[in-house]
């Protein structure tokens, strides 16, 4: 079996998602279509990376991320940096000619966006593959909604709405990420969550061609972390704390116009009390509809028009053995998948696009057009009105 050998750049907690999802995709798809080889491991932070590569399981680590992309042994690079850094990274590896996964938002600036993108392009035309982190659309009851929509069980769709509610930045006493500094995060909410209820939207309804927006910044400094990986909304550093200012939106809410005709809203925070990871879909169609929780992601929620008058309504459909990888994680009815799962989901598109040779559903190209809708959002905002996507 083909073996493919894995850079790991960037040993924080989406660096530990990516070696989990690495991990499990042969134990769940088998046989699988390459074996990752944990190879080298890069943190800029020395005891960081040291101790990436005795827990995951890396041969050897570093702190420069050029001594992975030069390193003739690597085919894949995981990029799982701050988003300032994903450009020069993902460039730089395609024009070595390694396969590239990046996390999501493609990149902190729309050029750089841009360019990852034409990289790609080039890349992809001799045998490179790229792909784009957007693992929630990866979720079996995701794809069956779009299994649905596609063979016209909901007709003609007419309306969606999503929402990505969270709650782990609003202490003002929990630390200054990186999330909420705009040199490095390109936009708060907008590109850490909202990004994602974009796609899953763009997913099922099609492109995104017009919005009209709000965004909003609750709290205007937060103290400030000293070191370390990315602690999140795990901690508070008190009053004592040096605080600096937050430059990046906290909330954001937008109406959207779909090149199809359908219309739909998007609502996203990170100030909301008694929310976890509260992703939902709701979608409107001539012939029915369909309703998803994230925080129940092994159910999906559906109403028929066709069905008789006395018993319309929604019906819950558990996924599980009868629908997507259900035969490759747990072929039980009720043993459910969680975040780990879909991971391994997600680099089993990523290994079987390069084992194979085509280009992932979440390409650079597509990972780009989410940075424009994001980017027409936060000109919507500070214009009060609609703006169009860039083609």
């Amino acid at each position: 079996m083909k073996k493919l050998n894995i850079g790991l750049v960037g040993a924080g907690f989406m660096g530990k998602a990516h070696v989990v999802g690495y991990s499990n995709m042969p134990k769940l798809f088998w046989p699988a279509p390459a074996m990752p080889v944990f190879k080298t491991v890069c943190d800029i932070v020395p005891e960081i990376a040291e101790e990436a590569k005795e827990r995951f399981g890396f041969e050897r680590c570093c702190t420069d991320w050029h001594d992975i992309v030069n390193d003739p042994e690597i085919d894949v690079v995981s990029i799982c940096t701050p988003n300032n850094a994903h450009a020069e990274v993902a460039i730089a590896a395609l024009e070595a000619g390694k396969h590239v996964i990046c996390e999501k938002p493609i990149a902190s600036k729309l050029e750089d966006a841009k360019a990852m993108a034409e990289a790609a392009k080039v890349a992809a035309d001799k045998g490179i593959v790229s792909m784009n982190a957007y693992q929630y659309r990866r979720v079996p009851a995701i794809d069956l909604a779009k299994k649905f929509i596609d063979e016209g069980s909901i007709g003609k769709i007419l309306n969606i709405r999503c929402t990505y509610l969270q709650s782990w930045s609003a202490d003002p006493d929990s630390p200054l990420s990186w999330r909420f500094q705009k040199d490095i995060a390109g936009a708060g909410t907008l590109g850490d969550i909202t990004s994602h209820v974009i796609d899953i939207a763009q997913y099922l309804a099609g492109d995104i061609d017009e919005v009209v927006s709000m965004m909003q910044t609750y709290i205007k400094e937060r103290p400030v972390q000293e070191g370390g990986v990315d602690l999140l909304g795990t901690v508070k550093l008190g009053a004592d704390a040096p605080r600096q200012e937050v430059d990046v939106d906290d909330e954001n809410s937008f109406l959207v116009k779909f090149k199809s005709g359908a219309v739909g809203s998007i609502e996203a925070t990170r100030n909301a009390w008694g929310r976890n990871n509260f992703i939902t879909i709701e979608l409107h169609g001539t012939e029915g509809s369909l309703a998803f929780n994230y925080e129940r992601l092994n159910e999906l929620q559906v109403c028929f028009a066709k069905d008789p008058d006395d018993r319309r309504g929604f019906k819950t459909i558990y996924t599980g053995p009868a629908h997507f990888h259900g035969e490759a994680t747990w072929n039980i009815p009720g043993m459910n998948i969680g975040y780990g799962e879909l991971k391994a989901i997600e680099m089993y598109e990523f290994v079987k696009a390069i084992a194979e040779g085509y280009q992932p559903s979440t390409s650079f190209e597509v990972g780009y057009r989410i940075e424009r809708v994001c980017e027409a959002v936060a000109e919507s905002a500070e214009n009060k009105k609609w703006e169009k996507v860039r083609d």
